[in-house]
């Protein structure tokens, strides 16, 4: 796997960082991008200074929006251009700091908006959770792009909602889907049964209202004009279905040489997909008596759904000759993403004819569970191998305080219960 640094490339032997800024922000400082040299051609020492650079540009964004007279100081080994600091001070030194707020945000558009939302929150969401919120917020600008926040009223979050309802479930799916306006989304769907589930139009209304939340939050709104438009479609629950015996049988058996092994380890594990595709050969421990273990954390290929999700994982005897296969370093799978698994999974699941409406990857991880709950185990004996929150009383959260969890021959003891089909 090559070496990545976000915003960042290799020039020769030496690391240099670009990084674009918002339009808006571009326009006050007279540059288009943060550019400058890492100075180094180390990959650890990059990625450290990359990081630096990052705060540094976020400041000056941040301080540059709200009309501040002065950019972040510069770090030791580099230096902001001071041409572009003269620029900013020049365009606001006869304005007052509140005054400059205000006026940008009344003039402030929804297309704007959105896009300092999403310029802030791909810094704070993972590549899955960021893609679904810029689907719904880009999706909403696609119709009202052009109005100011401040015209947005009660009428237009009701025809929000009517138009999402009317979308098909197959938008996206296809390149001549992709990118498609809300208009013109709606307009492809018509004469279409398949329709997007309750639960998705939810998702999407509760994406758009967070961000109009987050204008009121930044000062770009008075009040949500949404707050007060009811959600009124039905949500059906889309339980994952669990694999049959026979189901099992079949997938360990069947000669996938893309993920046989990921799917095996996450079938004998309970782990979701983006957390064995991001396993790494340090993450495996030997544990002297209580065997191996995974040791499950967050690392540089990717963060973990919950807290709870950070745990030891017993490595199922059924794994062993698998692990022997893999790097002791680096990634196990490295040239698997989640992207992979699930479409590959699919693919298998047809060849294989157990094609069954909620039969998906993520439904080993429920095969799993189900195995440790037949032993008889306590549910939060399982919970504590999958990652789940649970409790054994009422108060929870107290209980939480005073428990030091199960130990890890109980995790053993439980692990090896389950068998292969």
């Amino acid at each position: 796997m090559s070496a990545q640094i976000r915003y960042a490339y290799l020039k020769g032997q030496t690391w240099l960082y670009r990084r674009n800024y918002p339009k808006d922000v571009a326009a006050l400082l007279g540059q288009k991008a943060l550019k400058q040299s890492l100075k180094t051609g180390d990959l650890k020492l990059a990625r450290k200074r990359a990081a630096e650079v990052n705060t540094q540009y976020e400041k000056t964004v941040e301080e540059a929006l709200s009309g501040a007279l002065l950019l972040p100081s510069s770090s030791g080994w580099s230096r902001h251009s001071e041409e572009a600091l003269a620029r900013l001070r020049d365009s606001l030194q006869h304005s007052e700091q509140a005054g400059f707020v205000k006026k940008i945000a009344k003039n402030t558009t929804v297309e704007s908006a959105s896009r300092r939302y999403l310029h802030r929150r791909i810094r704070e969401l993972r590549p899955g959770g960021f893609k679904s919120v810029r689907y719904s917020v880009e999706l909403f600008a696609s119709k009202h792009g052009e109005k100011k926040l401040s015209e947005l009223v009660k009428e237009d979050g009701k025809e929000f909602l009517s138009l999402i309802s009317k979308l098909s479930a197959n938008i996206g799916k296809s390149q001549t889907t992709r990118g498609l306006s809300l208009d013109a989304a709606v307009t492809w769907s018509m004469g279409r049964r398949d329709h997007i589930s309750g639960r998705t139009q939810r998702r999407i209304w509760a994406q758009v209202n967070q961000w109009l939340t987050w204008c009121v939050y930044e000062d770009l709104l008075e009040a949500n004009p949404f707050a007060h438009v009811r959600f009124e479609a039905k949500i059906r629950p889309q339980p994952y279905a669990v694999p049959t015996d026979d189901e099992v049988k079949k997938l360990l058996n069947a000669r996938e040489h893309v993920i046989a092994d990921v799917m095996k380890l996450c079938l004998f594990s309970g782990m979701r997909a983006g957390e064995a595709a991001g396993l790494l050969g340090e993450d495996i421990v030997d544990k002297g008596p209580a065997g191996f273990f995974f040791h499950l954390r967050p690392n540089h290929l990717r963060l973990l759904k919950t807290e709870a999700a950070e745990r030891w994982v017993p490595v199922h005897p059924e794994l062993l000759a698998l692990l022997k296969r893999k790097p002791v370093q680096g990634p196990l799978f490295p040239d698997l993403t989640v992207n992979d698994i699930t479409k590959r999974f699919a693919l298998l699941r047809k060849r294989l004819k157990i094609e069954r409406p909620g039969l998906v990857f993520h439904s080993t991880r429920k095969w799993f569970i189900t195995q440790c709950e037949r032993t008889g185990a306590p549910e939060h004996f399982t919970a504590s191998i999958v990652g789940h929150s649970a409790a054994r009383s009422e108060n929870g959260i107290t209980y939480s305080l005073y428990s030091a969890g199960i130990s890890d021959q109980q995790k053993r003891d439980l692990v090896d219960r389950v068998t292969a089909p």
